[in-house]
């Protein structure tokens, strides 16, 4: 079943590491809702069957009152069908998750919160600049499930200067000790235009440290893995049963529309790029214009893509699948290329399909790029 993004480009504060397309400022907030809103009902043809997941990420959704959520699922419910047990999962920061939030949201179809924890240390919530206290995070965790929200999952962050191995194992340790059913990590990354990249480009903040990412990219698996969590993709942990059904089917090619500003769409054939520009996106829908850039993918760019999904999830990549969606030459090449890392115990073959081993999890990125197939020039 197809699935939606909605992208809420509202945020209270900009952490120091954060690239997403977001403004502080909720002055245009309705307007934007409206603008969603209309979106979602002029792509009513690119969806045929069911919807079986609906995210709303950011910025921040759970910024928006309950009055402009109903109206993004109203618009949503009179467009489209909605599986009766589709995952709908809304992003929140800690501090939005008060008694009475919850008991709005309660009102909603919402069953599902991903909530931003990042670190249970104060410290390290300055550093990042977060809105939220290290109290507020496990707090509000623990009011959701009183609240009857046991489907939660929680993003923490690694790598970063202050994050000892200590920390960073209190840090695993408390949300293990939390009973949620599903955690996010990410290791810190860099990206320009931040606060943190020009904070590191004038010497106020050391450059992030491969080596030590890599060494807590390690603790994390040990740790979660024995706490039984399985390690489906390289930055997602669930406990049986708990996969996220939206990111599984970024993983596995399922068609998707975006919504909203910077929110990108894909067909399968194509995909879709709105414009990260609040004004220029609500202008465009406005002149009763979809705000869309697409991208017509050629086969190869299916095949990268592919490979580039495929071999982060515990699935791996199917022979098979490359023999029968993109021909022999596609299946002939990466078996070449696979030889590359047949001595390193980076892989693990099961059958047809080819996975990541611990080891090979910390060069992902670098075995995927070795896969890719460049056009001829």
């Amino acid at each position: 079943m197809s699935g939606i993004y909605i992208h809420i480009p509202f945020c209270k504060k900009a952490c120091h590491y954060c690239d997403f397309h977001f403004s502080t400022s909720l002055k245009y907030a309705d307007e934007m809702v409206e603008a969603i809103c209309k979106e979602i009902k002029m792509k009513k043809d690119r969806i045929t069957g069911q919807v079986g997941s609906i995210y709303f990420g950011g910025g921040t959704p759970s910024i928006l009152s309950q009055v402009a959520l109903q109206k993004i699922f109203d618009a949503i419910n009179h467009t489209f069908s909605v599986d009766a047990h589709a995952e709908i999962t809304i992003e929140t920061n800690p501090d939005d998750l008060t008694a009475q939030k919850l008991k709005e949201l309660k009102q909603l179809p919402v069953n599902r919160f991903s909530v931003g924890i990042q670190s249970f240390y104060d410290e390290d919530l300055t550093w990042m600049n977060r809105a939220h206290q290290a109290r507020e995070a496990e707090d509000c965790i623990r009011r959701s499930q009183d609240a009857g929200f046991e489907n939660l999952t929680l993003d923490l962050i690694y790598g970063y200067p202050l994050l000892t191995d200590q920390k960073w194992l209190n840090n695993i340790q408390k949300a293990i000790e939390l009973e949620v059913p599903h955690i996010s990590a990410y290791a810190l990354t860099v990206e320009p235009r931040t606060a943190l990249a020009h904070a590191i480009k004038n010497k106020k903040q050391p450059p992030v440290n491969d080596n030590q990412s890599a060494a807590q990219f390690v603790i994390l698996m040990d740790k979660l893995v024995a706490a039984g969590f399985e390690h489906y993709e390289i930055s997602n942990f669930a406990k049986p049963d708990h996969y996220a059904v939206h990111n599984t089917n970024y993983w596995k090619g399922v068609d998707y529309i975006g919504i909203g500003p910077s929110a990108h769409g894909f067909s399968g054939q194509s995909r879709y790029m709105n414009p990260a520009n609040n004004a220029l996106y609500m202008e465009m829908l406005e002149k009763n214009k979809l705000p869309e850039i697409v991208e017509e993918l050629s086969l190869n760019d299916r095949f990268n893509e592919y490979i580039m999904t495929s071999l982060r999830t515990i699935w791996g990549i199917d022979l098979q699948k490359i023999n029968t969606d993109f021909g022999k030459d596609f299946l002939e090449e990466t078996q070449y290329n696979l030889k590359n890392f047949e001595d390193k115990d980076w892989l693990v073959t099961q059958g047809n399909h080819i996975c990541l081993s611990q080891n090979g999890k910390l060069f992902a990125d670098h075995i995927a790029s070795e896969l890719f197939i460049v056009e001829n020039d």
